[in-house]
């Protein structure tokens, strides 16, 4: 038996511990920045997942995952049978992820390391619009990752490229130019979510600001949020597009993963760039991300900015993008693997009729609610405005997958640094969720969350089974989490 890259105390007793899972493990961890690194103790990155199967219970989707069994079987057979060059192995992944979201021809992927990455994409594709420079539209940060206020505003987020440039986190990237960045919230300063109109004349007063300023307005869309928020909602994304016509670009967040395609062709229709990353929902391991762009908006881009050739490889943008030669060849064989696996897990969903996933979710939000709300006297945050009386199942079927608990109440948990604490602990024992945000208020300060959510290999699996028994297994596994949270201290 080979030697296992890293310690991997608790991988699944299935798994074959060679030569083959060594190589694997050791392609997956790398060619990403620091935080793709594992622990050499624990076997586990920073956010407390592994490039393997584990013996964990995980409902942890909303932030990262561990592959799933058959897609690390999976992954053995693509490399003991050799990998193929990266840029045909690319384009293979953009001919399964056009025909996985039934998209056309006029659809282009651009790939990235991870989903904080892609904001440069974006912002490459509007470079030059205006003589002020770019005016790019963030809504709610702590909504969407810390990372991204670097990136969003044309600048460094780490301390090394995926390509290993080092660099100085918060220095911008050269040839970007002016780049100013609004933060638009999307909660109140009491936790509640704002309505679709007020995000949307937040928005437009970003907008016009922008064109005062001789600047070009990008506007972040987010579909699914942290905590499941769709905002602007279409009819004031439409109202948007309307007004201000070519005069401002789209950008949806939909890197969780958590879209249906009809969703998907509306924004795309629009004429939207859409983010997705494969380690969120889409159950792939952390971190892969990439770019739908609509033909229109590649052929309208300015040529690449100099300094994306110490973030991005040649084969990662799609022929015809101006200034992709002054992209370094070579491989990130770790990246197109987890690529790969992110997108056997798409595939497989995409089979399931959706009638069967709705009736999934129903018996998932009952399990949650009798096992876990109902026992402990918790509350639900939900994904949508303050006030608004919609029912969770009329709420996008998407957005279903993922549920974040206000766990304030307990003793255990009233603050936000209180669940960050557990929710290692958590983590460290075996038990995977979510990890805090903040969008609950208690003793004026942010109060405790955590965050259930489901993944594509999860739905798969329990698809698979009865209607008796997936809810069977369900309803164990909230038991399992509301016995922890009991005991927690």
């Amino acid at each position: 038996m080979g030697r296992i890259f890293a310690n991997t105390p608790d991988i699944l007793p299935s798994i074959e511990q060679d030569d083959c899972t060594n190589e694997l493990i050791a392609l997956l961890s790398s060619g990403g920045d620091a935080r793709i690194s594992l622990d050499h103790v624990s076997g586990l990155n920073k956010y407390f997942s592994a490039p393997y199967p584990r013996r964990t219970l995980a409902y942890a989707s909303s932030t990262a995952n561990d592959v799933s069994p058959e897609a690390f079987t999976h992954l053995r057979g693509v490399l003991a049978g050799g990998l193929a060059s990266y840029e045909a192995q690319l384009e293979s992944l953009r001919a399964r992820i056009r025909a996985a979201y039934d998209l056309s021809d006029d659809v282009e992927v651009v790939f990235a390391a991870s989903g904080t990455d892609l904001e440069y994409v974006a912002l490459a594709a509007v470079l030059g619009k205006a003589p002020g420079g770019i005016h790019n539209i963030l809504l709610g940060a702590d909504e969407v990752g810390s990372g991204c206020i670097h990136s969003a505003h044309g600048r460094y987020f780490a301390g090394e490229t995926p390509l290993g440039v080092p660099t100085e986190m918060g220095t911008p990237v050269e040839d970007f130019g002016i780049v100013e960045l609004a933060d638009v919230p999307v909660r109140d300063s009491e936790g509640r979510a704002h309505s679709s109109r007020q995000i949307a004349d937040d928005i437009a007063l970003q907008i016009e600001q922008a064109h005062s300023a001789g600047r070009h307005p990008l506007v972040h869309v987010v579909h699914g949020s942290k905590t499941g928020l769709i905002l602007p909602e279409p009819a004031e994304l439409a109202m948007l597009a309307e007004r201000f016509g070519d005069k401002v670009d789209f950008v949806v967040d939909a890197c969780q993963a958590r879209i249906t395609i009809p969703a998907l062709h509306e924004y795309l229709a629009r004429g939207a760039m859409v983010f997705l990353t494969g380690s969120k929902f889409m159950g792939g391991p952390p971190f892969n991300g990439f770019a739908l762009v609509p033909r229109a908006m590649m052929e309208g881009a300015a040529p690449l900015p100099a300094g994306l050739a110490s973030v991005f490889r040649r084969a990662e943008f799609p022929e015809g993008w101006a200034g992709r030669e002054q992209l370094p060849e070579g491989e990130n064989p770790g990246l197109a693997l987890r690529y790969e696996a992110s997108v056997f897990e798409l595939e497989r969903f995409q089979r399931l009729p959706i009638a069967s996933v709705a009736a999934l979710l129903d018996r998932f939000e009952a399990a949650l609610v009798d096992e876990v709300v109902a026992r402990l006297g918790l509350r639900l945050v939900r994904p949508y405005a303050f006030g608004a009386e919609e029912e969770p199942r009329e709420h996008p079927i998407e957005m279903r997958t993922l549920a974040t608990l206000d766990v304030s109440t307990l003793d255990a948990t009233p603050g936000f640094d209180d669940a960050q604490r557990l929710h290692r602990e958590l983590a460290l024992s075996g038990l995977r969720l979510g990890q805090p945000v903040k969008c609950v208020r208690r003793d004026g300060g942010w109060g405790g969350t955590l965050r259930i959510g489901m993944s594509m290999p999860q739905v798969v699996r329990l698809c698979g089974q009865s209607s008796e028994a997936a809810a069977s297994s369900l309803h164990a596994d909230m038991r399992s989490i509301a016995d922890a949270l009991a005991k927690a201290r």
